[in-house]
């Protein structure tokens, strides 16, 4: 039983994240290197702007999401409950933080069982881990995480990175994808697989497709580095192995532009894009190069602290702001950013040449 040792690491997780101290340094998401083309007439009524889309068959009244945070610990309990009465009003979706915890010790389940009960009709994504696979997880405990929540779907997250640099951290990945793919095809539920802040590339989506998962969530680099979260964890304690790693792998990763970019343009279905976005900007640009939705965390948990209304008003600014670049770019509704020119420059355009992707497709849209 290590049910302690994992709601104890939540417990750290949120208090470093919330300190803002976390956050990449060197590393960018590629986002500032993209930029739309300005449209002088952009020949819409603002006011008509459609931003809703359905995704995995729920409809949104905006493409966002709110990303996995947190679970099994008292103050997530309050945390989920006010991000879930936020997106249950505006009608967004979220993601709950990994349910280990509470298939640990069901005594730790409220903070989960929490999301449902303040959203009753919103999107909401179950979280188990895929290193768990390896470790005598399966299809019985990613039943048991959807229907705790009574989720839409399921996250299987991939965390890597956090995992080796963490002295409790596990690391056998040998054999996950295929055992991802018996949940996929066995659950009755989509199964959503995400990173946590490294990025995806081209090939592990497209061999996550063809195990038949639903959608991919890239969570690049550019946000919150979970190496640094663990630097953090371990200084206090003068762990100068864990620190060393923390530090040396802190900036570890896909950016998330460029990670977006190698997904959607290698998979058919849907993609999230999470990874260091922060402003409506963010999203648009996010929707511009493929994305259906898009996801953050770290910005609204630092609302969730203050409470319902600062968490509403915070994701309500960020839809008027992705509103306002749709309207600069003649975009009447949320899928037609991916039909907007925008010009890639910098290094995540060099990426996407070294790597063989298009980025030429993003600059000829919209010509007659």
């Amino acid at each position: 039983m290590v049910t302690q040792k994992t709601s104890d690491r939540k417990a750290d997780h949120i208090k470093i994240c919330l300190d803002n101290k976390a956050q990449a340094r060197d590393s960018t998401t590629g986002f500032e290197d993209i930029y739309f083309v300005h449209r002088a007439l952009p020949e819409i009524d603002k006011n008509k702007i459609d931003m809703s889309t359905t995704v995995l068959g729920h409809t949104f009244s905006a493409p966002l999401m709110v990303g996995a945070m947190t679970g099994g610990t008292a103050e997530a309990t309050k945390i989920n409950a006010t991000i879930a009465e936020a997106v249950e009003q505006l009608n967004l979706g979220m993601g709950i933080g990994s349910q280990r915890a509470a298939l640990e010790d069901p005594n730790l389940k409220e903070s989960f069982l929490i999301a449902r009960k303040k959203a009753p009709t919103a999107f909401l994504v179950a979280n188990i881990g895929a290193v768990q696979l390896s470790y005598g997880y399966g299809l019985k405990e990613a039943i048991q995480a959807v229907k705790m929540i009574n989720a839409d779907a399921l996250a299987i997250h991939l965390n890597s990175l956090q995992e080796t640099t963490q002295p409790e951290g596990q690391t056998n990945f040998k054999g996950v994808i295929g055992k991802i793919g018996k949940i996929a095809r066995k659950l009755d539920k989509p199964v959503i697989v995400k990173e946590t802040g490294a990025g995806l590339a081209a090939e592990e989506a497209k061999r996550l497709e063809s195990e038949g998962v639903k959608a991919i969530d890239v969570a690049g680099s550019g946000g919150t580095s979970f190496a640094a979260v663990e630097y953090y964890r371990w200084a206090a304690q003068d762990n100068q192995i864990q620190k060393r790693l923390g530090e040396a792998f802190w900036d570890w990763g896909i950016p998330t532009a460029a990670s977006l970019a190698e997904v959607t343009q290698t998979v058919k279905i849907p993609v999230i894009a999470s990874g260091g976005v922060r402003t409506g900007n963010d999203v648009a640009k996010a929707l511009a190069f493929g994305a259906s939705l898009s996801s953050l965390s770290q910005p609204v948990l630092q609302a969730a602290i203050q409470g319902t209304e600062e968490t509403i008003k915070m994701l309500s600014l960020l839809i008027e702001e992705l509103k306002n670049v749709m309207f600069l770019v003649g975009a009447e509704k949320a899928d037609d950013l991916s039909k907007t020119a925008a010009v890639v420059t910098g290094k995540t355009g060099e990426w996407l040449k070294i790597r063989g992707f298009n980025i030429e497709q993003y600059a000829k849209r919209g010509r007659c």
